[in-house]
C-alpha cells in the first residue's frame, strides 16, 4: 500500500506542503468529481467491490488526479508504483512492471502503476505498457492536463476507460481550505487560525478549481506572518491572502484549448455574441496563439457565415489580416477585435459555403458536364465549325440580362445558391427585377448579341 495512506510516514511530515499534507487517505475525504466517483458511479461501485481497471484521468491541475489514483489503490489493497513521464523512461517502465509481476507471483498482489503526465511518454514508451496491461501485470492509471486522444497512442488509450476531471466547485475548494485549519494532525489545526470576512471567498475565487492553488495561497499567507503552535489566535485576512496567492497560470495548451477556444470563437461569432467573441479572443491572445491564425480564420468566417448577407465582412476581415502583418502584436489585438466584432455584428448568411459545396458534391458525385455548345470558347481555329459560340446573346445588348441557358444539359433546373438575407436577397431581387422587364430582345438591334470576341481564358 502506498506509504501516503499512513500518517506517521514522513512523506507526509510536518515539511511537506500542505497541498501533499492534506490529501485524503481514504476515498471517503476525497473532493469534487462527483460524477466520475460519487454515490451510485460505476467508478466508486468497482473500488468498493475492490475491482480495477486501467484507466486515464484526464483534467486541469489541482483537480483530483494523483489523489483519486493514491485512494484507488488504497481502497483496493493494491501496490502502488508512481512514475512520473517527467523524470522517468522506458527503463523505469520496465523496473516497474518487473516489481509487478514478482509481487503477483510471491503473494497474488495486484499493483497500481500510476503515471502522472503520461502524455510526455513518446510512442515507444507507451507501447512498452501494453503487454503489461494486457496481461493484468499492472494496472495502469495514467494522469494527464492534455487532451489524450492527441497525445496517448490509441492502442493504449483503447485498453483504459477514460474519465475527465472538472476543476473543483468553489465549495468543495472551500471544504479542503476548511479541513485544513481544522486538522490537527496534517493541516494548521493547532495554529488556532480563522479567516477573515471575504477571505475564504478570495481563496475559492483564486484557485479557480485548483485546490492546490488555495491551499498554498493559505500556507504561504501563514508562513508570511510567521504564525506557529502556541503563539495564539490569528486572523488571517484578504490582504494576507492577496500577497500570498499565485497568479493563476492559463491553461491553454497546444492542442485541446487551441481547437476549443478557436472553436468557441467562431460560433460565437455566428450566434452574434459580441462579449464573448472578445472573451475567447482574449484567451487567445493571452495564451500565445498566433494572431495570423486569429486572422485567417476571421477571413473564412467572413466568407462562410456572413458571405454576401454583408460583403464588406470579407473586405474588414482581410484588412485585418493585412494589419496584422504590418502591426504585429500588441497592438494589432485591436485590428483582430474590430474584424471579429464585424462579424458578430454582422448579418449572417452561409448561401456561399452551402452553394460552392453543393455544387462540388455534384461534381463529385456525377463528374463535370461539359458546358453547352453556345457557352463554350470559339475563340480558337476551327472553334465556330464545332459550333462554339453559335447562339450566345451577350447580357449587356439586352440591358444586363437575357434569357438562355448557363448549366449543362444534364442539370438544367438545378439549384445550388439560395438567397437568405442581407445584401444578397437585394442582389437577387435586382436580378428578379432585371429578369421581368426583359423581353428578350436587343434594344438597338443588337448588332453585338453575341458578346465580345475575348471570353476565353487564354486571352486578356
Amino acid at each position: 500500500m502506498d506509504s501516503l495512506f499512513n500518517p506517521s510516514d514522513e512523506q507526509i511530515a510536518a515539511e511537506a506542503p500542505l497541498a501533499a499534507r492534506m490529501r485524503p487517505r481514504s476515498l471517503a475525504g476525497f473532493a469534487g468529481q462527483h460524477e466520475i466517483v460519487g454515490p451510485g458511479t460505476v467508478l466508486r461501485a468497482a473500488i468498493e467491490r475492490r475491482e480495477l481497471f486501467s484507466m486515464i484521468f484526464w483534467g486541469p491541475p489541482g483537480s483530483g488526479k494523483t489523489t483519486l489514483a493514491r485512494a484507488i489503490a488504497g481502497e483496493t489493497d493494491a501496490r502502488l508504483e508512481q512514475l512520473s513521464a517527467v523524470s522517468s523512461g522506458t527503463a523505469d517502465v520496465r523496473a516497474a512492471i518487473k516489481a509487478a509481476r514478482e509481487a503477483r507471483g510471491l503473494s497474488s498482489r495486484r499493483t497500481v502503476l500510476f503515471i502522472d503526465e503520461i502524455h510526455r511518454f513518446n510512442k515507444a514508451q507507451q507501447d512498452a505498457l501494453l503487454p503489461a496491461i494486457e496481461d493484468a501485470v499492472v494496472y495502469l492509471i495514467g494522469a494527464t492536463t492534455e487532451n489524450p486522444y492527441f497525445e496517448v497512442n490509441s492502442a493504449l488509450l483503447s485498453r483504459c476507460q477514460l474519465y475527465r476531471f472538472a476543476p473543483l466547485a468553489d465549495a468543495d475548494v472551500a471544504d479542503l481550505v476548511r479541513r485544513a485549519l481544522d486538522d490537527r494532525e496534517r493541516g494548521l489545526g493547532d495554529l488556532g487560525l480563522t479567516l477573515a470576512d471575504g477571505a475564504l471567498g478570495f481563496l475559492t475565487s483564486v484557485a479557480h478549481g485548483d485546490a492546490r492553488v488555495a491551499l498554498n495561497a493559505l500556507e504561504t499567507a501563514v508562513r508570511s506572518r510567521g504564525l506557529r503552535a502556541g503563539s495564539g489566535a490569528a486572523v488571517i485576512t484578504v490582504d494576507d491572502l492577496k500577497d500570498a496567492a499565485q497568479k493563476k497560470p492559463l491553461t491553454y495548451d497546444r492542442q485541446d484549448a487551441h481547437y476549443d477556444t478557436v472553436s468557441a470563437f467562431i460560433k460565437s461569432m455566428r450566434g452574434s455574441d459580441p462579449n464573448a467573441v472578445e472573451y475567447y479572443l482574449a484567451a487567445m491572445l493571452a495564451g500565445g496563439e498566433d494572431p495570423k491564425f486569429i486572422a485567417r480564420r476571421i477571413i473564412i468566417f467572413a466568407s462562410e457565415d456572413v458571405g454576401n448577407a454583408d460583403p464588406r465582412a470579407l473586405e474588414v476581415a482581410v484588412a485585418a489580416a493585412r494589419a496584422v502583418e504590418f502591426v504585429g502584436l500588441p497592438e494589432c489585438r485591436i485590428n483582430l477585435s474590430q474584424a471579429a466584432l464585424y462579424m458578430a455584428l454582422a448579418p449572417k448568411s452561409n448561401a456561399a459555403y452551402k452553394a460552392v459545396d453543393a455544387a462540388m458534391a455534384e461534381v463529385e458525385q456525377r463528374g463535370n458536364e461539359p458546358p453547352p455548345p453556345h457557352l463554350r470558347d470559339s475563340n480558337y481555329r476551327g472553334a465556330k465549325d464545332l459550333g462554339h459560340g453559335k447562339g450566345y446573346r451577350y447580357p449587356h445588348a439586352f440591358g444586363g440580362w437575357v434569357e438562355q441557358q448557363y448549366l449543362p444539359d444534364a442539370l438544367l433546373g438545378a439549384t445550388f445558391f439560395v438567397a437568405q438575407r442581407g445584401v444578397e436577397l437585394e442582389l437577387t431581387r435586382r436580378l428578379d427585377e432585371l429578369k421581368r422587364r426583359s423581353d428578350g430582345s436587343s434594344p438597338d438591334g443588337a448588332g453585338d448579341a453575341e458578346g465580345p470576341p475575348h471570353d476565353s481564358a487564354g486571352e486578356s
